[in-house]
Order: C-alpha cells, then sequence, then structure tokens
C-alpha cells in the first residue's frame, strides 16, 4: 500500500484532539558525551498534555473518537491503583463532558496520592474493588468485559448510561493508530534533523506502543527501527501478543502484514526486576544520571527501566544500533507516580 493511501483511511478514523502535538524531538548532548557512541534524542511524549500528560494521551483521542461516534455519556476502564491510563481517561472525559470510571483492583487506600490525587481532583467516579493485585493487571478484552459485568451488580446506575468501555492502557487496534501516528510524526521530526536512520528505543508494559510503532514505521516504509524494553512482565504470551496486535493494526489501515513473535523487536525480562512498578537499583541510577545530565525527569515504573536498558547497551556496546548512528529515546510520562507511595 502507498503512503498516501495509508494516511487516507488513517484519517478517516474519529478523533477527539486531545494533545499537543508533535510533541518536541530534543537532543540529549551530555548523556550523548558521557555514554559516546550514539547521538542520543528524546521524544517527549511526557508533555503531550492534558493533566501532567503521557504516552497514553495518542490512544486515548482515537478512543474518545470511538466513543464520541458512539454518543457514549460516560467511559470506563479498569487499572492499577496508580494507573496513567486512568487518569488520562479522566482528563480526557472532563474535557470533551463526559462522565469518567476508574476501576481499581484493591481497596480504597487511606490517603490518595499520585494519580489518584489528581483523579479526585477532577472529580472521576472511583470504584475500588478488594481483590487481585494492585499492580497493572494482564486482562484480555473479553475478560476485561466480563468483570466490567460483575462490577455493574455492584454500581448498576453506571448502565442507565451510554458507557464505552476502554480495556486497560487503551490496549485495542483503534487505540494503538495514535501510535502509527507517532511513528510518522518521529518520521518528519528526523528528516527535518536530517536524520536517515535512527533507533526509536521505548518501555513496553501492555505492548501497545510497540505495536503501533512497529505498525507504522512499517507502513510508511521507515529505515528506523524500533526496540522495546519490557519493564512489567505484564503478558505470558509476550512477544506473540505484540505481534498480533500490529498485525490488526494494519488491517485496520488496509495491509494484511502478519507479523510473528520473532519480528517483534523487544529485550524481554532483562530490566524488569523484582516485579512492574517496583524501581530497581539500575533504573533509579538511570533516573539520576538523566536529571543531573539533561534536567530531564523519568517516571519510576516505565521510563526509567527503559533508560536502564539503554545505558546498559550504550555503555556495553550492544546496543541495536551501531557506533555514530542515532538512539531516539521515548519518553511515554507518568510522573505523577513519583509522589505516590500507593
Amino acid at each position: 500500500m502507498t503512503p498516501p493511501a495509508f494516511t487516507s483511511r488513517l484519517s478517516s478514523f474519529p478523533r477527539a484532539r486531545l494533545g499537543h502535538f508533535p510533541t518536541p524531538l530534543e537532543p540529549l548532548p551530555h548523556l550523548t558525551q558521557t555514554l559516546g557512541g550514539s547521538t542520543l534524542w528524546v521524544k517527549r511524549d511526557d508533555a503531550v498534555g492534558p493533566a501532567m500528560g503521557g504516552n497514553k494521551t495518542r490512544k486515548l483521542e482515537f478512543l474518545f473518537g470511538e466513543a464520541q461516534a458512539h454518543q457514549a455519556t460516560a467511559v470506563a476502564t479498569f487499572g492499577g491503583l496508580q494507573s496513567n491510563f486512568a487518569r488520562q481517561m479522566t482528563a480526557g472525559a472532563r474535557a470533551l463532558g463526559l462522565e469518567p470510571h476508574c476501576f481499581y483492583f484493591a481497596s480504597r487506600p487511606k490517603k490518595l496520592e499520585g494519580n489518584l490525587l489528581l483523579n479526585e481532583l477532577m472529580d472521576a467516579h472511583l470504584h475500588f474493588i478488594p481483590f487481585g493485585q494492585s499492580d497493572e493487571p494482564s486482562m484480555t478484552l473479553e475478560q476485561s468485559v466480563r468483570l466490567v459485568r460483575w462490577v455493574a451488580q455492584v454500581t448498576p446506575s453506571l448502565w442507565d448510561k451510554r458507557l464505552y468501555f476502554m480495556p486497560v492502557g487503551g490496549h485495542t487496534p483503534v487505540g494503538c493508530l495514535g501510535y502509527v501516528l507517532a511513528a510518522m510524526e518521529i518520521e518528519e521530526q528526523l528528516r527535518e534533523r536530517g536524520v536517515e536512520q535512527a533507533t526509536i528505543v521505548t518501555a513496553v508494559g501492555t505492548g501497545g506502543t510497540l505495536a503501533g510503532l512497529m505498525a507504522g514505521f512499517h507502513l510508511a516504509g521507515s529505515k528506523h527501527n524500533v526496540l522495546g524494553i519490557d519493564v512489567g512482565k505484564l503478558w505470558r504470551a509476550f512477544p506473540a501478543s505484540i505481534a498480533s496486535l500490529a498485525s490488526e493494526i494494519c488491517a485496520l489501515l488496509g495491509q494484511s502484514r502478519k507479523f510473528t513473535a520473532a519480528d517483534v523487536p523487544m529485550i524481554e525480562r532483562t530490566y524488569v526486576g523484582q516485579a512492574y512498578a517496583r524501581p530497581t537499583p539500575e533504573s533509579q541510577d538511570a533516573m539520576r544520571l538523566v536529571a543531573r545530565q539533561e534536567g530531564l525527569v523519568l517516571d519510576p515504573v516505565y521510563s526509567s527501566k527503559a533508560m536502564a536498558g539503554l545505558v546498559d547497551l550504550a555503555r556495553s556496546g550492544q546496543g541495536r544500533w551501531k557506533p555514530g548512528e542515532h538512539a531516539v529515546f521515548l519518553h511515554t510520562g507518568g510522573m505523577p507516580t513519583l509522589w505516590a507511595t500507593s
């Protein structure tokens, strides 16, 4: 499929404009000098807005577009206590005049901090389900819908509304169209800077961001590469689930590209540590290094572990990019978790 046909199909999907695009692509000169070998950049999706920003806003633009097309009056999602997606969904809902509902797999904390505090500030309807783990769950859409129906017995008034349900992390082919657009955006920004080939490094949680970038760069016929750093062991079927999602994204846009697990450019488990949402000594060191050298603050769950991976690969000389080539670090946001202990 030619790029014009691909972009035309992409533009046909309803989209609610929430973010400030394009997000900046900035050099990291001091970190480049410290690590040596590669020219480093940062793609500032932490600066996308609203409500302290983050990469989920790209997905939410398409999900809210679909919600509006269905004439929804309320939206709902599930997540861990410090879900960035729930916070960004709440902000988007308030901006668009919809009613946000957030369901958490935990008892209500005595003190609301971080993302929970921001959700209360924005008057989200917070529902606490005291079972299961409080970290981001690994659930399929079907499992999530079944749980929504169960919760409906507890909150029947929710079903009096035209509800649009958003799965954990916006992990759907439609939501991930946001990162197809991001791939096109990065491609253009690198072209403007005279960069012909680069490796884009991103954290991988549920895998939607990586899947969207894979599909986007493939559809655009790009020379750029993507490298995902696993931060949480969230899916048993990694990386097959990412390959399947990337294939579904391409199908949405009219191309029958079938990705396999072998096509997924991801380093699994190496930089995860004990578990999702638990910092490692290496991720904490990476946070300090980047903050002190570039004045750039990373979050403790996603971007710090991904940066720990980038730093390790650069120092060991085993990066997926050659010395002298460019590497772009995707900052996915998540800053409110810095002020949370729950």
